[in-house]
C-alpha cells in the first residue's frame, strides 16, 4: 500500500480563505477610519532599512511583499495604494507616539528606540540570561539575543494557530498509545515500521507500560512559520525535551516593561495561568496527587540552556535536580538531601531519553538515573515527557498526518504542515528527487548516533554538483533522508542599533514556537504567546548559531477575557505573572511534605487537619549536591578572600622600606607557597626579590600551575553556577562581574603581558570590594536553611585554617619581636584598626593573643571563627542522627582562655634566665595546630556524613 504524504496542503482551505478576507477587510476599514494612518506609518516606515525579501510575508506590513515582474505594466501612481503598517503595527506605534509626547519625525523615534534598546541589553546582563554554546569553564556566558520589538499575533492569527496545536497534540497523543500499545497503525499500513519500532528513538523497554496519569505527553512544542500567503504552517514538533519555556517567560517580562503602553491597548493575553496549568496537571495525575514532589532534571551547569533550568525550577518551585541527586530504590525515585532519601513522584525532565537510565539505555551516560525507566514501568513516578516520545519529532513522520488525523480523530487537519517526503518509499523518493533543488534536506532520524543525521540542507544553495552528490547519498540509505518543500518564511522587523548611534529597521526571518502543556483532567491547553525564533539576513538560524529571538504577543479576543482555548472547561481565570512568580517562589523556599503526613487521621475534621497542616515547620529540600557546591561555594569565596589579602600584602611588603627584613621576606615566601601563589620551583623572596614579585603577580591568572586568586575566584563561579537556582539575580551578577574583571581580556591582536605592581594593586583592591559586596550578598541576602548553614561553615572551616595557619608561621619566624612583622600579622588577620583602637600602642604577644585568638567581638578571632563553626554544626544536629554534635565538640573553645595561658607573661624562669621564644610559644603552638586539625576533620567527616549516602545499602532496581 502506498503512503501518500501530505500533500494536499499546497492549496487554502476555503474556510482559512474567507478568515483572510476578513482580516484584509479589517484593515482596510481600520485604514479607512484613520485618516492619519499613511502619515503616521510614513513616520515609522522611513525607519526601515531592509524590506522582507520579494516573495514573503511581511509582519511590518501584513501583507506579502510582492515580487517585481519585469512584464507588468508599472500601475500609475493615483492607483497604487500608499505604503502603510498592520493594524497591529499601526496600534503600536501611535502607542509609542502617544508616550513621547514627540512630533519630530524619525530622528525622535530613533534616540528613543536606542535608549529602549539599551535598557534591554542591560536587563539581559542584570538578569544573567544566557544560552552557551558548548560551555566550558574557561570560556564566558554568552548573553541571551533578544530583539526590541514582539511579533503581534491578532485573534484571527491565534484562533488557526490554537485550535490546530489542540488537534494535533491529541493526534499525538493516539499515536504515542499506539506505538506503545496495540500497533495497530503499523499492522495496517498506515505507517511504516521505520518510523516506529525502526527509529532510535523508540524506546521497545516501555512497549506495554500504561501510561502514569493517563497521558503519554505533558508538553509538547511546535515550530510554525507563515507562508507568503498568510497562513500559518508547523514545520516540525518536539516532545522529547522541548527548551524556550523559560526563556519566552523572560523575553515577555523584559519587552513588556518597555512597552507597557502599547501592551494594555493591544491587549496583550496574560503567560502565567499555563504554567500553573502544567504543574498542576503533573501533580494531580502521579501516584501522591496534588501533594507530589515534582523535580526538573537538568543536564547541569554546561548545558547551553541552563539558565531556562534554573529559572522555570525557581519560578515554578521546582526541585532543580541532575542525576546524581536522584536514584531507585525498590522501583521508586528518591532525591538524595540532607535529611535523608525523600521520594520524587513526578520528574519534568530536559534530558533526552537516550541519557535517562544508564542500565537499560545508553551506558556511558552520566547525566541520568540507573533504574528509572523501572521506576516508570511501575507506575511509581510520572515523567515528563513519557520516555519513548522521541520518534515523534521525525519530519518524516508529518507526511503521514493528514490521513491519521481522518482515520483517528475523524477530522481533517485544521494547522497544515509543510509537504514532506519520506524517501524510504519508493514512490515519494521517485516523485521528490528531482526536485531536490526546491527542498529541504533533512535527516529522518535526527540528534541520533545510531543512524545516519546532519544539519538541515537548502537544496537551492547548492550547486548542480552537490545536488547531484545529494542524490547519490540519498539513494544509498534512503530511509535516513526526509525532503521538506522549502517555505518563504515571514519576516520580523528587528531594531538593529549601529555604530556612531545609528539604527535602522530591518527585516528578519522568524520561526514561532508554541507549546501545548497538559492539564489535571487530561485535556490539553496551549500557551497564549511563545518563543519567536530569528534567523539573519540569509536564512534561519538556530540559536546555536547566532540566531536571537523576540516576545510574542497574542490578541485578547474583544468580548471574552483572556482565556486560552481548552478541551477540558475546568480551568481557573488567569492571574498575573508577578503574583504566580512570588507564589512559587514562596513555594520553592519549603520543602515538598510527604502525602502521608497530610492524611487527616480518623476521626478528626478538616479544621483539625488545617491547622496540622500550618503547624508543619515547612523547610527547603537541599539536595546532597547543592550542599556540596555551596559547602565550597563558601570554602573557595573565603579562600579567594584569604589569598588576595595575602598577595596585597605580599606586594606592599615588597615595595615598602621592610623589602628587607629577612622574617618578613621568608614569611611571605612560605605563605605563598603553602597557598599555591605562585609556581613550584619560584626562588624565595629572600633569594630573588624581583623574580618572587613578578612571579606572584602572573600567577594571579595562573589557572593551571598555581591557585591563587583567579584560580579560587573562577572555583566560587563554577560552584554558584551548579546551585544558580538558589542565588538571587544580583548575586549571581557580582559573581559574573567580579570574574569578568578580574580576567578581562587582553587585546586579540597583542600577547598578554602581567601589569605592572601597581595595576595589580589597583586590580586587586576593586577585586577586594566587590568580594566584600559578594560577603554580605551570601550572609543577609539567602534564607538561613541547611545548605546556607553548610555555607557558611566551609567559609569558617577555610577562615580557621588558613588564619591558625597564618599565625603559627608568624610565630615560628619570629614576626612578633620586630615592629614591622606585629603590624603585618594584624594586617592580614584584618584587624589593625581594632587594635590600635583598643590597645593603642601596647605591643605585647598578650594583646596580640587577646585580640586575635580569644576574643569574642572579632570576626577575625579564632575564638570567634571556632564558636560560629560550632554554633552552626550544633543546628545542623536534626540531621543524620544528631552526628554533628560531635564534630562541634572537636571545635576547640578559645573564647574565655587568658592570653598568658598561650604566651606566657614571665619571660625568665625562677633562676632569672630568659626563656627561649619557641618555648615560651609552645602552648599557643598546640592550640593553633588544634585548630587546624580541627577543621580538617569536621570537614571530612561533613563530606561523608551529607554529600554521599553509601551507608543506606539497599536494592536499587526491584525485580
Amino acid at each position: 500500500m502506498r503512503l501518500k504524504p501530505e500533500l494536499s496542503v499546497h492549496k487554502r482551505t476555503p474556510a482559512r480563505t474567507g478568515l483572510q478576507a476578513t482580516m484584509r477587510q479589517m484593515n482596510e476599514s481600520s485604514h479607512a477610519n484613520d485618516t492619519s494612518a499613511p502619515e503616521h506609518a510614513s513616520e515609522w516606515l522611513a525607519l526601515q532599512q531592509e524590506r522582507a525579501p520579494a516573495g514573503h510575508w511581511d509582519e511590518w506590513r501584513g501583507s506579502l511583499n510582492e515580487p517585481v515582474d519585469l512584464l507588468t505594466p508599472t500601475p500609475d501612481e493615483h492607483d497604487a495604494k500608499p505604503a502603510t503598517l498592520s493594524a497591529a503595527w499601526l496600534g503600536f506605534t501611535a502607542q509609542q507616539d502617544m508616550a513621547t509626547q514627540s512630533h519630530q519625525g524619525a530622528a525622535a523615534d530613533t534616540s528613543e528606540l536606542n535608549t529602549r534598546m539599551a535598557n534591554l541589553q542591560r536587563q539581559v546582563r542584570d538578569n544573567g540570561i544566557t544560552y552557551n554554546v558548548y560551555a566550558a569553564a574557561d570560556q564566558p556566558q554568552r548573553p541571551w539575543s533578544l530583539d526590541l520589538f514582539p511579533l503581534m499575533l491578532d485573534t484571527a492569527d491565534w484562533q488557526q494557530i490554537e485550535a490546530g496545536v489542540l488537534q494535533r497534540m491529541q493526534l499525538l497523543e493516539r499515536i504515542m498509545a499506539d506505538a506503545y500499545g496495540p500497533q495497530q497503525l503499523v499492522l495496517k499500513g498506515q505507517l511504516p515500521a521505520a518510523l516506529v519500532q525502526g527509529h532510535p528513538a523508540y524506546l521497545p523497554a516501555m512497549h506495554g507500560v500504561a501510561p502514569v496519569g493517563g497521558r503519554y505527553l505533558s508538553l509538547a512544542a511546535f515550530d510554525l512559520a507563515r507562508g507568503p500567503e498568510g497562513c500559518w504552517w508547523l514545520l516540525s514538533q518536539r516532545t522529547q525535551a522541548p527548551s524556550g519555556l523559560g526563556y519566552l517567560l523572560e523575553n515577555r517580562q523584559i519587552v513588556s516593561r518597555l512597552f507597557p503602553r502599547a501592551f494594555e491597548a493591544f491587549p496583550v493575553q496574560r503567560l502565567a495561568e499555563t504554567y500553573r496549568t502544567l504543574i498542576d496537571g503533573i501533580k494531580a495525575r502521579s501516584p501522591a496527587g496534588a501533594g507530589a514532589h515534582i523535580a526538573l532534571l537538568t543536564p547541569g551547569p554546561y548545558n547551553e540552556t541552563y539558565f531556562e533550568h534554573a529559572y522555570l525550577a525557581r519560578y515554578l518551585g521546582l526541585s532543580l535536580v541532575q542525576g546524581n541527586d536522584l536514584t531507585v530504590r525498590d522501583e521508586k525515585l528518591y532525591l538524595k538531601t540532607l535529611q535523608g532519601l525523600q521520594p520524587v513522584h513526578g520528574l519534568l525532565k530536559r534530558v533526552d531519553d537516550d541519557w535517562l537510565d544508564p542500565l537499560e539505555l545508553r551506558a556511558d551516560s552520566t547525566l541520568g538515573v540507573p533504574g528509572l525507566l523501572q521506576a516508570v514501568r511501575s507506575g511509581q513516578v510520572l515523567v515528563a515527557n513519557t520516555p519513548g516520545s522521541g520518534f515523534l519529532e521525525s519530519n518524516a513522520l508529518l507526511g503521514f498526518m493528514p490521513a491519521l488525523a481522518r482515520d483517528l480523530l475523524g477530522q481533517a487537519l485544521q494547522l497544515p504542515a509543510i509537504p514532506n517526503w519520506w524517501c524510504g518509499e519508493a514512490a515519494a523518493l521517485q516523485d521528490v528527487l528531482p526536485r531536490i533543488q526546491n527542498c529541504v534536506i533533512k535527516p529522518t532520524y535526527p540528534y541520533n548516533t545510531d543512524r545516519q543525521s546532519f544539519e538541515p540542507v537548502l537544496g537551492h544553495q547548492l550547486s548542480r554538483m552537490a545536488q547531484n552528490e545529494w542524490a547519490e547519498r540519498i539513494l544509498r540509505d534512503p530511509d535516513a533522508h526526509t525532503l521538506q518543500s522549502w517555505l518563504p518564511l515571514s519576516h520580523q522587523p528587528t531594531w538593529q542599533s549601529g555604530a556612531q548611534g545609528t539604527a535602522c529597521i530591518q527585516s528578519r526571518p522568524v520561526v514561532l514556537r508554541v507549546f501545548a502543556v497538559t492539564d489535571a483532567q487530561g485535556g490539553w491547553q496551549v500557551l497564549p504567546g511563545g518563543l519567536a525564533r530569528l534567523g539573519s539576513r540569509e536564512g534561519m538560524a538556530s540559536m546555536q548559531r547566532g540566531g536571537s529571538s523576540a516576545d510574542v504577543w497574542v490578541q485578547k479576543t474583544a468580548t471574552a477575557p483572556s482565556q486560552p482555548q481548552t478541551q477540558s472547561q475546568s480551568q481557573s481565570q488567569s492571574q498575573s505573572q508577578s503574583q504566580f512568580q512570588s507564589q512559587s517562589q514562596s513555594q520553592s523556599q519549603s520543602t515538598w511534605q510527604t502525602p502521608e503526613a497530610q492524611v487527616p487521621a480518623r476521626g478528626s475534621s478538616a479544621k483539625d487537619t488545617r491547622a496540622n497542616a500550618n503547624a508543619l515547620q515547612r523547610q527547603r529540600l537541599v539536595t546532597s549536591r547543592a550542599a556540596e557546591n555551596l559547602f565550597w561555594m563558601g570554602r573557595y569565596t573565603e579562600r579567594t578572600e584569604n589569598t588576595l589579602r595575602l598577595v596585597r600584602l605580599s606586594l606592599e611588603i615588597l615595595g615598602s622600606e621592610n623589602q628587607n627584613l629577612p622574617s618578613l621576606l621568608n614569611f611571605i615566601t612560605r605563605m605563598a607557597t603553602r597557598h599555591g601563589l605562585v609556581r613550584a620551583g619560584v626562588p624565595g623572596a629572600t633569594q630573588a626579590h624581583r623574580v618572587f614579585e613578578r612571579a606572584l603577580i602572573a600567577g594571579l591568572w595562573d589557572r593551571e600551575l598555581a591557585t591563587s586568586v583567579g584560580f579560587n575566584l573562577r572555583s566560587v563561579r563554577l560552584a554558584a553556577a551548579a546551585v544558580r537556582e538558589r542565588l538571587s539575580p544580583e548575586h549571581w551578577r557580582l559573581l559574573e562581574q567580579a570574574e569578568t574583571r578580574f580576567f578581562k581580556p587582553a587585546p586579540l591582536d597583542a600577547p598578554w603581558v602581567p601589569p605592572d605592581t601597581v595595576a595589580a594593586q589597583s586590580l586587586l583592591a576593586d577585586t577586594s570590594q566587590m568580594l566584600a559586596a559578594l560577603t554580605g550578598a551570601q550572609t543577609d541576602r539567602m534564607s538561613r536553611d541547611d545548605g546556607w548553614r553548610l555555607l557558611s561553615i566551609g567559609r569558617h572551616i577555610e577562615r580557621l585554617t588558613f588564619l591558625s595557619h597564618a599565625l603559627d608561621e608568624a610565630v615560628k619566624l619570629g614576626l612578633m619581636a620586630e615592629q614591622a612583622g606585629f603590624d603585618t600579622v594584624l594586617d592580614l588577620f584584618d584587624s589593625t584598626i581594632s587594635f590600635h583602637a583598643q590597645y593603642q600602642q601596647t605591643r605585647t604577644p598578650q594583646a596580640l593573643l587577646d585580640l586575635l585568638v580569644t576574643h569574642s567581638d572579632n570576626p577575625r578571632s579564632l575564638g570567634w571563627v571556632a564558636r560560629t563553626l560550632r554554633a552552626r554544626l550544633l543546628r545542623l544536629s536534626h540531621l543524620a542522627e544528631g552526628a554533628t554534635l560531635d564534630l562541634a565538640q572537636r571545635v576547640p573553645q578559645l573564647i574565655g582562655l587568658p592570653p598568658e595561658s598561650l604566651w606566657p607573661a614571665e619571660t625568665h624562669d625562677r633562676a632569672g634566665r630568659p626563656r627561649p621564644p619557641c618555648t615560651l610559644a609552645l602552648p599557643l603552638h598546640a592550640t593553633l595546630v588544634h585548630c587546624q586539625t580541627a577543621a580538617h576533620e569536621v570537614s571530612d567527616h561533613l563530606c561523608g556524613l551529607f554529600f554521599t549516602h553509601s551507608g543506606q545499602a539497599r536494592y536499587s532496581v526491584g525485580a
